[in-house]
């Protein structure tokens, strides 16, 4: 990959499944050597658009380029060049975490001898070489997914492709397997392209592209994003949400809505704002909380609900592209 060229390009990005569009016309690039993330409720297309990338679907419309290689022209480059950790574990159980190695090795036609040099530094990265014998469906959670990390870094390659590395693990071994992460970037001196949609997680990145409904609706970093929010959120219980909604609106010129339960609205300096609004919103508070600006502020000022509302809708949606594959 030629000096200055990005590690990733995309440009008009389009996947359809008869008639539901995944993802639709995105367009951006990643930096050699950056941490880039994709955060987006389930169902926004940042799946969708990995598997793309990684050649294991075909674009509808648009290109890519990954490594340099075009994803559809270059297919067999670009599979040398990338890594890939997939959403859902891909281990064989019944194989040690030694021999799940060597078999990668073996498909990437790694030779035994650099594969075993190879195999033993990359266990040593994610802390895993004392293990090397056991089989793999022996390990926890956070054991096999460092050992898929492992597995994606083996062959050396350009780019690697984490999809949702930490679904379904807990907050402690999520954290740890971020510390691995951004070891294995500066010991690597790969570029790292991985999907979230766990807030605390983007904040790892050094950019983050906002996805939703098969859009990129915002692309920046973490910092600049939420300074570009620049309000509190503010949420509050009342025994009447409409009400408090209109009376934001006519007595504030706020507008509100409900998200998570709460009625929901950002105003600037949100602790000063909260007196008055005892005082003058005319509507009985039950409870109230104020927040700094975070990544889900800059994805409902983008969308108009918050990431997790966005989850609970994103199920029709998932459901309907599942639907367009058939």
């Amino acid at each position: 990959m030629p000096s200055g060229e990005s590690a990733v390009e995309v440009d008009g990005l389009v996947k359809r499944f008869g008639d539901v569009e995944a993802v639709r016309g995105i367009e951006f690039a990643v930096r050699p050597g950056e941490i880039f993330g994709f955060l987006g409720p389930n169902g926004a297309g940042k799946s969708t658009t990995i598997n793309m990338l990684c050649t294991l679907l075909r674009p509808t419309a648009g290109t890519a380029r990954v490594a340099g290689f075009d994803v559809v022209a270059e297919r067999d480059q670009v599979r040398r060049n990338i890594g890939l950790v997939f959403q859902d574990p891909t281990l064989d159980g019944y194989l040690s975490g030694e021999q799940n190695l060597r078999f990668h090795a073996e498909l990437y036609g790694v030779p035994r001898a650099a594969a075993r040099e190879r195999m033993r530094q990359v266990l040593e990265m994610v802390g895993l070489w004392d293990r090397r014998g056991d089989l793999a469906q022996t390990y926890s959670g956070g054991m096999k997914r460092r050992l898929e990390i492992a597995r994606g870094l083996l062959h050396s390659p350009r780019v690697l492709f984490l999809d949702e590395p930490t679904v379904g693990l807990d907050p402690q071994t999520r954290s740890s397997i971020w510390d691995y992460i951004r070891r294995l970037r500066d010991a690597e001196q790969i570029t790292i392209f991985l999907t979230t949609h766990y807030m605390d997680e983007a904040e790892y990145c050094d950019r983050i592209a906002i996805m939703d409904a098969g859009r990129i609706v915002a692309l920046d970093t973490p910092e600049a994003l939420k300074a570009g929010v620049g309000k509190d959120r503010v949420q509050i219980h009342t025994d009447d949400d409409g009400a408090a909604i209109t009376a934001l609106k006519e007595r504030f010129d706020v507008e509100a809505v409900v998200a998570e339960g709460a009625v929901t609205f950002a105003v600037a300096a949100g602790e000063e704002f909260v007196p008055r609004l005892f005082a003058e919103l005319g509507v009985p508070i039950r409870s109230v909380s104020v927040s700094r600006p975070s990544l889900d502020d800059v994805f409902m000022s983008f969308t108009g609900k918050t990431i997790r509302d966005a989850e609970a809708s994103g199920a029709d949606w998932m459901r309907l592209v599942a639907r367009g594959r058939r």
